[in-house]
């Protein structure tokens, strides 16, 4: 195993304390009529006694301090009849409603969740582990939701009202956030947290986790190391942008490395990055910077290596040719359900561009483009698991082929509901090993052996 892998193979500390864990659930914990009440009672005060604008340029800390005190002595005026612990989940749920989200608060402190999905005022789930689940966190009402929804789209300069009733926004730790509202949506606002990820899953959190294998890992980090062309594929939720985070962690600190995305959620610790977000139109329609518009300006920055968050357009086009002229080794996602549907994925969203490409040349173009295809997928359990590499070997015909050498092998599921199955090599000694042991890169051909009675490979 090469020096790199072994860094990468670092242990985590823990994510979570205990007591951080107690805080979380209290926070979640719903209020009683009482509660809930002399909540109302004080927040109303609240705003009559305290300027909010004063807020806006403190820390949090002292801003939090600020409401706490006033809170504090306002309840004590009116004598209201609550215990101590009351007393402080109420002032918690006021700091929460003033400085922050309202009731999400809790859940966007609750590191075990991955995506907040708010269907209406009284029905939010989360998804922990792969698996969504109901909470008890709820709104007053629309209004509240609406206030909420309208305070996260303002920060990011949008604006979400009857006239434009949706609207794609950030909050500040980088997280994608996605509202539609009434007349678009029927049963009330609906907003949906897909959530950033502070703390990097690394490669010994995946090998522990299931989701790859050292073997797998190993072979990853060759390519990189020997500028292949890579495209992870995946459905919604299946872990294509953790699986590009972790790949480009294989990337040389002494190459430039340009990243574009629709939204910033790649973290690389490399020192030479530049990042490079799209913009979309304004309230006239004007504007818009696409992924297509900066990745033609990526390629007269100088890059070594691009790395593509998500091809889903007519920067498919511009991808091939920067693959195909001197741009190699780098790095996209795509969305689809196999190796072969990204390929005819990328094939379609070329004729999105409305440049009409003899079907047998586009091919080649892809063929010669794309060196790997590493499909993942989220299964029944909530597991991710990588379950396929394939190397694209060129052109039969009309065809793009391509040769499968992993797979994951399904041997059913436990009584706890969780897949069974290991992901295994299918014997195949990849032509781009020579390439590879070419540039000094160790990969023992070892690797790729194949266990007796594995999968056959899938062509």
């Amino acid at each position: 195993m090469n020096a790199d892998l072994t860094v990468l193979l670092a242990k985590r500390p823990g994510l979570v304390s205990e007591e951080a864990a107690d805080a979380a659930d209290d926070r979640m914990r719903p209020l009683s009529p009482a509660e809930r009440e002399w909540k109302e009672i004080t927040y109303q005060r609240l705003l009559k006694v305290l300027d909010l604008s004063l807020l806006a340029g403190a820390d949090d800390k002292d801003a939090r301090r600020q409401i706490r005190d006033v809170c504090e002595n306002l309840i004590a005026e009116e004598r209201a009849p609550l215990s101590i612990a009351s007393r402080q989940r109420i002032i918690r749920r006021i700091e929460d409603e003033v400085l922050g989200l309202g009731p999400l608060e809790p859940l966007l402190a609750d590191k075990s969740v991955s995506d907040i999905l708010v269907n209406g005022a009284r029905q939010v789930y989360v998804e922990r582990r792969g698996k969504l689940e109901l909470t008890n966190i709820t709104f007053s009402n629309d209004a509240h939701l609406l206030n909420i929804i309208d305070r996260i789209v303002s920060a990011v300069g949008r604006r979400i009202d009857e006239s434009s009733p949706m609207v794609d926004a950030r909050l500040k730790d980088g997280s994608r956030v996605n509202a539609i509202i009434p007349p678009l949506a029927i049963d009330g606002p609906i907003l949906s947290i897909r959530r950033f990820a502070v703390e990097l899953l690394s490669i010994a959190d995946l090998i522990q986790l299931g989701s790859l294998t050292p073997a797998i890992a190993q072979v990853m980090s060759a390519i990189v190391n020997a500028r292949l062309n890579v495209v992870v594929s995946g459905g919604t939720g299946a872990g294509k942008t953790t699986l590009l985070n972790l790949m480009s962690g294989f990337i040389p600190d002494t190459d430039r490395i340009v990243t574009i995305e629709d939204s910033a959620e790649l973290q690389l610790q490399q020192p030479h990055v530049v990042r490079l977000e799209t913009r979309p139109a304004n309230i006239e329609g004007r504007g818009a910077v696409t992924q297509r518009d900066l990745v033609r300006n990526s390629l007269r920055m100088r890059p070594d290596r691009i790395v593509l968050g998500e091809v889903r357009g007519g920067e498919a086009l511009d991808m091939l040719q920067a693959m195909n002229t001197g741009h190699d080794g780098s790095l996209t996602t795509i969305h689809a359900n196999t190796p072969r549907d990204a390929l005819g994925r990328i094939e379609n969203m070329v004729s999105m561009t409305g440049i009409n490409f003899p079907t047998k040349a586009l091919r080649a173009q892809i063929a010669s483009a794309i060196d790997i295809v590493i499909q993942v997928e989220r299964m029944e359990d909530g597991k991710r698991r990588v379950v396929s590499l394939q190397e694209i070997n060129g052109m039969e015909g009309d065809i793009v082929t391509s040769t499968e050498l992993f797979v994951f092998v399904r041997q059913g599921v436990d009584a706890q509901g969780n897949v069974l199955g290991e992901l295994k090599p299918t014997g195949i000694v990849p032509a781009f090993l020579r390439e590879v042991h070419a540039r000094g890169i160790e990969l023992p051909i070892e690797t790729f052996r194949a266990d007796v009675g594995s999968h056959p490979p899938r062509r």
